[in-house]
């Protein structure tokens, strides 16, 4: 005789056998015509209806670095009144002439050189001022209506000697100090005098030496001299030079006399 059992529902998956749910299958009425009950016939058919599972891979997350902005190259910034000489490197513009637009240094005579119009003197004169000379030669049987722009292309080196590791000449950088200046040439010898040094400057008003402390801002083409320390000997000799001049600092007058190189 055939036996019938109970209908055996297979669960459509873990979640709806643990939190129940309706069946993704309808259900499944299992004769057992062999013996062994319901549950060997549940078995039975279980085994014969394979499953497969797959594993949902999330979708890979990309992070993506921001792209750098294009470098901003800043031009070199002095002050208009500022006078050229020789050793400064000069960008010449003039509009709507390649020929003539170049970069130019000053030579040793304190002039440019350009096509055409020959030397240009340059010395003393300040960017603009420079200009306007250039434009005046150019009009003068050249070019009608010459438009001109001068910049500071590099500035003229300065000068560090005396008791710094590496005495020499230097590129000149905008708002440098007696301080930079040592640390460019590579920082006090031990027997350097370290608070105040002799800068000689040049300008429209002549050349002079002035003692001056570290922070003191220096120009392109100035000459800094770090001096020794004074062993009790020299300072003698400084004091009685002193006493022989009274109301005259010894660095201006006295340092020569005595002693070459220690003012």
């Amino acid at each position: 005789m055939q036996t019938t059992y109970p209908a055996a529902v297979a669960p459509a998956s873990l979640d709806a056998m643990a939190y129940g749910g309706a069946p993704a299958t309808a259900p499944v009425v299992v004769a057992d015509n062999s013996g062994g009950g319901a549950i060997s016939a549940l078995r039975r058919t279980m085994a014969s209806s394979q499953r497969t599972y797959v594993a949902q891979v999330p979708a890979p997350v990309v992070y993506a670095a921001p792209m750098p902005g294009p470098a901003v190259v800043q031009p070199v910034t002095y002050d208009s009144a500022y006078q050229l000489d020789a050793g400064d490197k000069l960008r010449v513009v003039v509009y709507g002439q390649e020929g003539l637009t170049n970069t130019y240094a000053i030579d040793a005579a304190g002039s440019i050189t350009m096509p055409l119009i020959g030397a240009v003197p340059a010395r003393g004169r300040t960017p603009a001022g420079l200009a306007a000379a250039i434009t005046a030669k150019l009009r003068n049987g050249y070019i009608r209506d010459p438009s001109v722009a001068v910049e500071i292309e590099s500035y003229r080196p300065f000068f560090i000697l005396g008791e710094v590791q590496a005495p020499g000449q230097y590129p000149y950088v905008p708002n440098m100090t007696v301080e930079s200046a040592v640390a460019i040439a590579g920082g006090f010898t031990p027997r350097a005098k370290r608070n105040v040094v002799t800068v000689t400057h040049t300008d429209a008003g002549g050349s002079g030496r002035y003692v001056v402390p570290m922070g003191t801002s220096l120009s392109p083409g100035d000459t800094v001299y770090v001096g020794q320390l004074l062993n009790s000997y020299q300072s003698s000799l400084r004091d009685a030079c002193v006493a022989r001049r009274p109301g005259f600092h010894f660095a201006t007058i006295c340092a020569d006399e005595w002693i070459p190189g220690t003012r």
